[in-house]
C-alpha cells in the first residue's frame, strides 16, 4: 500500500450550514491492493437537502469501494457505486419537495496509478515538482452571470455522465481536492505560495503537514472574501507500493506494438538475432542485449493485433503474473522475466523480455525421433507435477500444458512456458471466459461432456484438474508418441467415444503400474481422475511399490447416451426387414 499523508478541513464560512463534505478511507489488511480512496462533495440545496446529498454520496463511495471485487478496474468500481448512489438520490428527489444534489470529485491512489471520477465544480489539482495542474474540468455554464449554474450533479438526472481519468503517481506528488469556496477566491499562484509559506514558517518540508496545508488553504480563502462553504483535502504521496496489474495495463495501452522485426533490427538496446515463434497472436524473437551481450527472448503482439485491447491486456497479465510467481516456490519451474524488466515507461514499444535458456521443448524432442524411454518420461512427469503443485497453491491454473510448452534446459531443469492464458483471479473477464488451451489436451468437461450425468452439456470452467488431465495426455504422448483420444483440430470439439488404450498396448516395455497412473489421469469421468497434483505426485513416487488399481471401464450407456435408442432402432429395422421378406417371398 502507498504511504499517504492526508489532511482535511471544512468550514461553513459566512453561511449558516456547511453543505460541503469530504472523506477518505485506507484499506484494511485484506484490501491492501485496493489502494486509498478520498472524495470531496459540495451539496446543492433546493429546500435544504444539499448537506444530506453530499454526505451520503461521499460516505457510500468511500465505504462501498472496498466491497467491489479487486479484479475490477478502478474506474468500473467507482462508476457502479456512483451510478447506484445517483439512482437512489434521483428517486428520493422525485418523492419529496425538498431537493438535494451534489458535486463529486473522487480520487483513488492504487499502486502507481491514480483514478479520478468527477461531476460538477469541485476540483482536483496535482502539485508535482513545483508545477500545479488542474486535473478536472468544471461542469458549469460558460457565462459570467451563470458561472455557478451546474450542468451536471449527482441526483439531478437519471443518466449521469461522469468524467474519468487516470495517470501515473510519482513519489512526492500532492493531490489537492477543493470546493469552489476555496479555489474561487485563490489563484493558482496563491495556492502554490501557501505551500511555500508553510515550509518557511515550519522550518521543515511541507510534505508532512497535509493537515496544516488544508487549514491554511481554507483560512486564506475565507480571508480573501469567500462567501461560500470552504473545504480542502490534501493528500501527499510519501511512499509508493509495487506496480499493480492496473499500472502495467495502463502503461501498456499507452505504448505502440513493434512491427515485425527482422534479423539485425534494433529496439531499445536489443538486437534481433532470430525469429523463434509466430502464432499470429504473439511473436517471439531471440535478442541480444547490446550492452552486455546476454541473450533474451522478446515477446510481443503480432502487428495485426495492435488494436486488440483484450489481447494486449492478456500479454500484460502474463508479464504481471510471471513477476508475482518469481517470488514463490513455483519460480524454479518458470522462465523468469529479465532482471529489472519493469521499466515499461522507458520503452519505445510494448513487449516483455524473458531470460533465454538453451535447450529444447519436449515437443521438439518428440518430433526428432521415437517416444521417450520410461525413465525419461517418468522424470519429466514428476518435474511437471511438482511445478503444477506450486502453481496451484498460488491459485494459478496454467490452462495449456502440452509438450510444446515444456522446455528442457541444458541445465536439466524442466520449465513451464507460456502463462498467456493462465488464470490467476485477476485476469480480464474476457480471458476467463475464453475457451483457451490446445484442443487435444482439453478435458471433457470444458467441451460440455459429462460422463456422470449423461446428456449434460453444460461446459465447466477450467480448474486444477484441467491441468492434471492435460499433464496425463502429455505423459501418454511422451510414452507412446500418440494422443489418447486422437488429435482434435482447431474448430473441432473433443471426441471421447471410447476409453483410451493402455500405453503398454503400444509399447510392451511400459510397466502396468504406470499404465494405471496414466489411465487414471486421463479418465473420461472426472470423478475417477486425480484431484490434486500432490495425489498424482504421490502415485508417481510410490510407483510399483504401491500400485494403483486400474480405473473402471466407462459403461456403454455413459459413453454413448443414445445407445439404447440405437439398439432399439436396429431391432426395429431388422424386424421390418423380416416382415417385408415374409410378405414378399414366403408362401401365402
Amino acid at each position: 500500500m502507498n504511504d499517504i499523508d492526508i489532511g482535511y478541513t471544512s468550514l461553513a464560512g459566512t453561511k449558516p450550514i456547511n453543505e460541503d463534505f469530504a472523506g477518505a478511507m485506507l484499506p484494511g489488511k485484506d484490501d491492501k491492493d485496493m489502494g486509498v480512496i478520498m472524495a470531496i462533495a459540495d451539496g446543492v440545496s433546493m429546500g435544504g437537502m444539499g448537506k444530506e446529498a453530499a454526505q451520503t454520496t461521499v460516505t457510500s463511495l468511500v465505504r462501498d469501494y472496498f466491497c467491489t471485487p479487486p479484479t475490477w478496474d478502478t474506474s468500473v468500481a467507482l462508476d457502479r457505486i456512483i451510478a447506484a448512489q445517483n439512482a437512489w438520490l434521483v428517486a428520493l428527489n422525485k418523492r419529496r419537495p425538498e431537493l438535494g444534489f451534489t458535486t463529486l470529485t473522487a480520487l483513488v491512489l492504487r499502486g502507481q496509478t491514480y483514478t479520478l471520477a468527477h461531476v460538477g465544480d469541485t476540483r482536483c489539482y496535482l502539485l508535482r515538482d513545483g508545477q500545479l495542474t488542474q486535473l478536472t474540468h468544471d461542469h458549469i455554464v460558460n457565462h459570467t452571470d451563470f458561472k455557478h449554474q451546474l450542468l451536471r450533479s449527482v441526483g439531478s438526472e437519471d443518466r449521469l455522465a461522469v468524467d474519468y481519468s487516470q495517470g501515473e503517481v510519482m513519489l512526492g506528488d500532492c493531490f489537492i481536492l477543493l470546493s469552489d469556496g476555496v479555489y474561487g477566491s485563490l489563484s493558482d499562484a496563491r495556492i502554490k505560495s501557501i505551500f511555500k509559506d508553510i515550509e518557511q514558517q515550519s522550518g521543515t518540508s511541507w510534505q508532512s503537514l497535509s493537515e496544516t496545508l488544508a487549514e491554511n488553504l481554507v483560512d486564506a480563502a475565507l480571508k480573501s472574501g469567500s462567501n461560500d462553504n470552504a473545504s480542502a483535502l490534501v493528500a501527499h504521496v510519501k511512499g509508493l507500493s509495487e506496480a499493480t496489474l492496473e499500472d502495467a495495463t495502463l502503461a501498456a495501452l499507452n505504448l505502440p506494438i513493434p512491427p515485425l522485426l527482422k534479423v539485425g533490427d534494433k529496439i531499445d538496446g536489443f538486437e534481433v538475432l532470430a525469429p523463434v515463434a509466430d502464432s499470429g497472436i504473439n511473436v517471439i524473437y531471440q535478442v541480444k542485449e547490446l550492452t552486455t551481450g546476454k541473450l533474451y527472448a522478446l515477446k510481443t503482439l503480432h502487428p495485426s493485433r495492435t488494436k486488440d485491447k483484450e489481447e494486449r491486456t492478456m500479454l500484460v497479465h502474463e508479464a504481471w503474473l510471471t513477476q508475482q510467481l518469481q517470488t514463490t516456490r513455483a519460480a524454479d519451474s518458470l522462465v523468469h522475466l529479465k532482471a529489472e524488466d519493469t521499466a515499461v515507461a522507458l520503452r519505445s514499444k510494448y513487449y516483455i523480455v524473458y531470460d533465454w535458456h538453451k535447450g529444447e521443448t519436449l515437443q521438439q524432442q518428440l518430433d526428432r525421433g521415437a517416444p521417450f524411454d520410461v525413465a525419461h518420461a517418468l522424470s519429466s512427469a514428476t518435474q511437471i507435477t511438482k511445478a503444477l503443485s506450486h502453481l496451484h497453491r498460488q491459485n494459478v491454473i496454467h490452462r495449456d500444458i502440452k509438450p510444446a510448452n515444456l522446455h528442457q534446459g541444458t541445465d536439466g531443469v524442466l520449465r513451464l512456458l507460456d502463462l498467456g492464458v493462465a488464470l490467476s483471479g485477476k485476469e480480464p473477464a474476457s480471458m476467463r471466459d475464453l475457451h483457451a488451451g490446445t484442443p487435444s489436451y482439453i478435458n471433457p468437461e470444458q467441451w460440455g461432456v459429462h460422463f456422470k450425468n449423461a446428456g449434460d452439456d453444460n461446459k465447466e470452467l477450467p480448474d486444477a484438474q484441467s491441468d492434471l488431465f492435460a499433464l496425463g495426455v502429455t505423459l501418454y504422448q511422451l510414452l507412446t508418441g500418440k494422443l489418447p483420444y486422437g488429435e482434435v483440430l482447431p474448430g473441432q470439439s473433443g471426441r471421447y467415444y471410447r476409453d483410451p488404450l493402455a500405453p503398454s498396448r503400444h509399447r510392451p516395455e511400459i510397466p502396468k503400474w504406470l499404465d494405471n497412473i496414466v489411465l487414471k489421469a486421463i479418465a473420461r469421468d472426472k470423478n475417477q481422475r486425480f484431484e490434486t497434483a500432490e495425489e498424482l505426485l504421490l502415485a508417481l513416487d510410490r510407483g510399483a511399490s504401491r500400485p494403483l488399481s486400474a480405473p473402471l471401464a466407462t459403461p456403454l450407456i455413459q459413453r454413448d447416451p443414445t445407445v439404447v435408442w440405437k439398439i432399439g432402432l436396429g431391432i426395429s429395422v431388422l424386424f421390418n426387414l423380416l416382415l417385408v421378406y415374409w410378405l414378399l417371398f414366403l408362401p401365402k
